[in-house]
C-alpha cells in the first residue's frame, strides 16, 4: 500500500464528515470562539493516541501472539462494518446526555477521532511493514490534517453543503472505505490460505 492509499484509509476511518454533527452537538453549548481552540486540542489527543499505536501496537499484538494474517481478517471485517455504518448511519446518539462542561478528551479525541478502527488500521500498518514506519507516520499526519481542517471549519462547512450535501459525501467515502475493506479481507484470506 501506498502512503497516499493508506492517508485516504485513515482519513476514511476517521471520518470527520461524519463526526461533524456529533462534534457540533457536543460543542453547542461552547461559546463559538471557543470552539475552534477545543476542535484542535482534541486533534491533537487524538493524534498523539494514533501515533503511539502506530510505532507500539504491534509490539501489543505481538505479545497476545496475534498473527498478521488474523490482524488482516479482523482489520478488513472493523473497516467493513465502519463502511456500511458510512452508508447506512444510525441516528445520532449524543443529543440530550452530554454534560454542560467542555469536552476533554472523551468523547471528540477518542472515540470519534481516534477510534478503535482508526487504532486498528494503524497497527495493521505497522505489522505488515514495520520498515516502513516514516511513511506510516507521515499518512497518518496527512490524514490527521485533512480531518483537522474538516472538523475545524465544520459550523461553515454544514452551512455551505447542509444536512443532505454532508451525508452524501460520507455515503460516497463509505463505498470507498468498502472496496479497501474488501481488498484487506482477501489479502487476509489468500494469506492464510498459503500457510495450509
Amino acid at each position: 500500500m501506498s502512503v497516499y492509499a493508506a492517508a485516504i484509509t485513515l482519513f476514511l476511518v476517521m471520518d470527520p464528515l461524519g463526526n461533524i454533527p456529533i462534534f457540533l452537538s457536543v460543542l453547542r453549548d461552547v461559546p463559538e470562539e471557543r470552539r475552534r481552540a477545543i476542535i484542535v486540542r482534541e486533534m491533537l489527543i487524538a493524534l498523539v493516541v494514533l501515533a503511539v499505536f502506530l510505532f507500539f501496537g504491534r509490539y501489543i499484538l505481538a505479545g497476545l501472539q496475534i498473527s498478521e494474517e488474523s490482524l488482516r481478517i479482523g482489520g478488513g471485517t472493523v473497516l467493513f462494518l465502519i463502511a456500511l455504518r458510512m452508508i447506512f448511519p444510525p441516528r445520532p446518539s449524543y443529543d440530550g446526555d452530554l454534560p454542560e462542561a467542555e469536552p476533554l478528551v472523551v468523547p471528540l479525541a477518542v472515540p470519534l477521532v481516534a477510534g478503535p478502527s482508526a487504532m486498528a488500521t494503524v497497527v495493521l500498518f505497522a505489522t505488515q511493514h514495520p520498515d516502513r514506519l516514516p511513511e506510516w507516520f507521515i499518512s497518518l499526519g496527512v490524514a490527521w490534517i485533512a480531518s483537522a481542517v474538516v472538523l475545524t471549519g465544520a459550523d461553515g462547512l454544514r452551512k455551505r453543503l447542509g444536512n443532505r450535501g454532508i451525508a452524501a459525501l460520507e455515503r460516497l467515502m463509505g463505498m470507498i472505505l468498502i472496496t479497501l475493506s474488501v481488498e484487506m479481507l482477501l489479502d487476509g484470506i489468500a494469506q492464510f490460505a498459503e500457510k495450509l
